[in-house]
């Protein structure tokens, strides 16, 4: 669950960046991202969360061996000018992208971000549309929302950096078969997904 926070002045990268690790090191299990100006908490997954994320983890490493879907401890640099702070779900990248690198990574070796959807009233401003632009605007290749409010999977492709949006957006039912296009070029079988529907 992300919860974001409203506040009337911009607050800098680097005192987010402090402020981020003094709050890791005081609460566990959270984590803090910095999207269009405003602060996000980032909580613990619950359990179905982290099952979908681990069977896209199978999906990815059977047909790619040669990447790693990345959890959330790695946070990306993101939006214009690196001024936003992400803490995706997931981040594909090659073998070893984070390797050296601390808390904040740049995105732009990244092939893909992962969004689940949480059931908390943020989702839909947070996963539908800031993630997207902000992973857009990055150059993020691919965006794949698993949408377990509405049933949906999500492919998001083709992101155009100045206008901060993909333009190519495509929508499946839970249960279909979803490509995944170049550079990741993965067919996900979605059947699976099905025994995470309310």
């Amino acid at each position: 669950m992300t919860v974001m926070a409203e506040h009337t002045s911009q607050m800098s990268v680097e005192d987010f960046e402090e402020l981020s690790r003094l709050a890791e090191k005081q609460l566990e299990g959270v984590r803090l991202e910095f999207v269009n100006g405003r602060i996000g908490v980032k909580n613990v997954p619950d359990g179905d969360h982290v099952e979908i994320v681990t069977w896209l983890q199978e999906q990815c490493m059977q047909h790619r061996p040669d990447l790693r879907l990345y959890s959330a401890e790695h946070g990306l640099t993101i939006q214009t000018y690196r001024k936003g702070r992400a803490r995706p779900d997931s981040s594909l990248a090659p073998k070893g992208y984070f390797k050296g690198r601390r808390d904040w990574a740049d995105a732009s070796g990244v092939l893909m971000t992962v969004e689940v959807t949480s059931y908390d009233t943020d989702t839909h401003r947070r996963d539908r549309e800031e993630k997207p632009a902000a992973y857009a605007a990055a150059g993020i290749p691919v965006y794949l929302l698993i949408d377990r409010e509405f049933g949906k999977v999500v492919v998001h492709s083709k992101p155009d950096a100045e206008t901060a949006r993909y333009t190519d957006v495509h929508e499946m039912r839970m249960g279909a078969a979803v490509d995944l296009p170049d550079p990741v070029g993965i067919k996900l079988d979605t059947t699976e997904l099905l025994d995470f529907l309310d």
